[in-house]
């Protein structure tokens, strides 16, 4: 066996491993403890913050990261309109960023009474994304190094957010992970800083930032602010589908999920196919998979992206690896590459628009290997 025969993620997957019978660690619920404690920590953080009164430190009662995505403009409204909290919406611009998230971010500006502070940092994120690109990840690798790209940007604008609510003295940052993304965060300020210069050494944490996260690993903890996690309280009942359409009747939203993924698609699928020879999102996949053999009642399987119960996630991987490998090495017909991506990505529910638009990152993907000097690989 190669692959779970639940899941079918590799013997090659970092983390994961196979008995004699062809299940995985995760399908046989080795990681359920660890799991469990972290919904328990994150969770008593949560109801602590709503619990709180008006902060008495400062002018906010909290530091929202608002990206324009479905999940964070869906709860910057209920935090503003529904829970009367005191909000800076903090957007850091990554230069690479979906443009219809860009655009929701403009247009909350004049929908819902925050403050807005808008960051950016062009060359610090990139040298950041251009490092994790460029290096071979240590094999065999831990659970989650797939996420190993979107973690380290993640990180990187985090920990600036970080730094923003620490000299203004607002007391919480709240992250709107969905609930499955939530097992792949850090909810500790400062374990937040120790794993960037863990992952990326002294020299380049300190020059990205200019040798000021030193002081969040020295502050006493009673200053530093603490990370919630909003769909943690909602994790049961969390229904994106419904989410969105709410949103929508709003005016608040006019995108779909795969449209606000930023348009590094093609180039994180890339590195995935590379280093482990599956797909990016083949933890959500195999997730789908796992919940559809235990209940093919359940209506969602996943809470990233809806997959279709129908869909056969090993040939649609097997074809976006095809068709990915072709793009980098600058073979075949580009309008034949444009078709074959958009029938990919309708397969996983996208609308004809949305599948065009992911289609087309993933058209670019030797141009935006271009802006981090990247050679990609032919095969």
């Amino acid at each position: 066996m190669t692959s779970c025969k639940v899941c079918s993620l590799g013997a090659q997957h970092p983390g994961v491993t196979l008995d004699d019978d062809g299940l995985c660690n995760l399908c046989k619920l080795t990681m359920a403890t660890e799991l469990v404690e972290n919904f328990r920590y994150t969770s008593e953080r949560y109801r602590e913050f709503v619990t709180a009164g008006p902060a008495t430190s400062g002018e906010f009662d909290c530091l929202f990261m608002y990206s324009g995505g479905k999940d964070s403009t869906f709860m910057l409204d209920r935090f503003v309109n529904g829970m009367g909290k005191r909000v800076l919406a903090y957007t850091f611009d990554i230069p690479f960023e979906s443009r219809h998230s860009v655009r929701n971010v403009r247009e909350m500006r004049d929908k819902i009474d925050a403050e807005f502070l808008l960051d950016s940092d062009d060359d610090g994120i990139t040298k950041v994304m251009a490092e994790i690109f460029s290096r071979s990840p240590e094999k065999p690798g831990k659970y989650l190094d797939e996420k190993l790209p979107c973690h380290s940007c993640r990180s990187f604008f985090l920990i600036r957010a970080i730094l923003v609510a620490f000299e203004r003295k607002i007391p919480y940052i709240a992250l709107c992970a969905d609930p499955q993304q939530i097992l792949t965060m850090e909810s500790d300020v400062r374990k937040v800083v120790q794993g960037f210069y863990r992952t990326f050494g002294p020299k380049l944490t300190d020059e990205v930032f200019k040798g000021r996260v030193e002081e969040i690993l020295f502050a006493p903890e009673e200053d530093l602010p603490r990370i919630v996690f909003p769909y943690i309280g909602s994790r049961y009942d969390y229904d994106p589908d419904q989410m969105v359409a709410e949103m929508k009747d709003k005016g608040l939203y006019n995108a779909s999920p795969l449209e606000t993924h930023c348009r590094l698609f093609g180039l994180l699928n890339l590195y995935s196919y590379t280093h482990w020879g599956s797909m990016y999102y083949k933890i959500n996949a195999a997730s789908h998979l796992r919940a559809s053999h235990r209940n093919p009642e359940m209506q969602r399987t996943s809470f990233s992206l809806k997959f279709p119960k129908a869909l056969n996630v090993i040939e649609l991987e097997d074809r976006l690896r095809t068709v990915l490998f072709a793009i980098s090495a600058g073979e075949g017909d580009p309008a034949a590459h444009e078709r074959e991506l958009i029938e990919l990505f309708s397969m996983l529910g996208a609308s004809e628009d949305a599948a065009a638009n992911v289609a087309r990152t993933c058209l670019d993907l030797r141009e935006t290997a271009a802006e981090f000097g990247l050679a990609l690989p032919r095969r």
